[in-house]
Formats: structure tokens, sequence, C-alpha cells
């Protein structure tokens, strides 16, 4: 974020692709309607927004990203499912096994339950690790090239404009 200097000095810039411009009223068209595609040099038209995306899904390195998310997650969520379906199985059909003491008053359901919840607090940093350590550099890498020919196609568009006056 810079901060700009004369009349608008309250005001604050952000040159970040993870800021939604949508939330300021970039993109909007006034008319309601987007304008047609301008042809490009060749007589093409001019790829647009969903091109890019679609091009950056269709590439290695987002592909990359998501088999990343995909080998976590899934393994992850059936381990924690199947932990959570044991424990309430067993709770529910070997009642004498859950109610064995271990010590004083705690027993095996009390230990159960507490493990439930530091499962759930384990799960949710090896998550977080995961994504910092494999995952969050790549995305971030595609949403700055996803934002740099945005930023580009409205640079060329605005050309085209001024050209056309």
């Amino acid at each position: 974020m810079d901060k700009h200097e004369g009349p608008d000095a309250g005001t604050i810039r952000l040159d970040d692709p993870w800021y939604d411009a949508l939330a300021v009223g970039w993109g909007e068209g006034e008319g309601g309607e987007p304008p047609p595609p301008r042809p490009a040099v060749g007589g093409r038209a001019a790829p647009g927004a969903s091109d890019i995306y679609l091009e950056v899904q269709r590439s290695a390195a987002f592909q990359e990203v998501r088999s990343r998310y995909r080998g976590f997650v899934v393994p992850a969520t059936a381990g924690f499912l199947l932990w959570y379906v044991a424990y309430v199985v067993a709770a529910t059909m070997a009642p004498g096994i859950m109610a064995r003491p271990v010590f004083g008053a705690v027993n095996v359901a009390l230990l159960a339950g507490l493990g439930q919840f530091l499962s759930t607090f384990l799960l949710t940093w090896a998550y977080s690790r995961h994504a910092r350590l494999r995952r969050d550099r790549a995305a971030l890498d595609l949403r700055w090239t996803v934002f740099e020919q945005e930023r580009g196609q409205e640079r060329n568009r605005n050309q085209s404009r001024g050209a056309g006056r």
C-alpha cells in the first residue's frame, strides 16, 4: 500500500493482487453490460479475463498446486472422519470399554473425547504448515501472473480507447 501526496493524501492505493478489485467498483460497467471483445491483431478476438484464468487452470503450475492440496486434504479428511466414526461407534457399541477407568475419575471415553479436540488442533496446525511450505508460494506466483496479465489487458484496452479518439 502506498499513500498519496497532494489533495488525495488520505486515500490509500492498493497495488496488491489479493485485493478484491470488485469491492471498490473496478470492472463494473456503467451500462450494466460488458463491452464486446475488441478484435486484436490478426482479426481474432482479444483474450478476456476468463481466457487468462482458463490458461492458468490448464498450466502445470496450477495442476501441481491442486495436486499438493488434494494429496494432503483427502487422506487427512478420510483419517479424521474414520477417527470420529470410530469414537462414536465405540461409545455406542462398547460402553464397557469406554467406561473403563484410566486413573481416578478419568475413563477411556473422556480421553478419547479430549483426543478428538487435540486431533482437530493438530490437523489444523498440520494443514496450515503444509499450505505454507508446499502451496502458498506457488499459489501466490500464479495469482501474480494472473494479476499482471489482467493489468496488461487493461493497459491495452486503455491504449486502444485512447488511439480510437
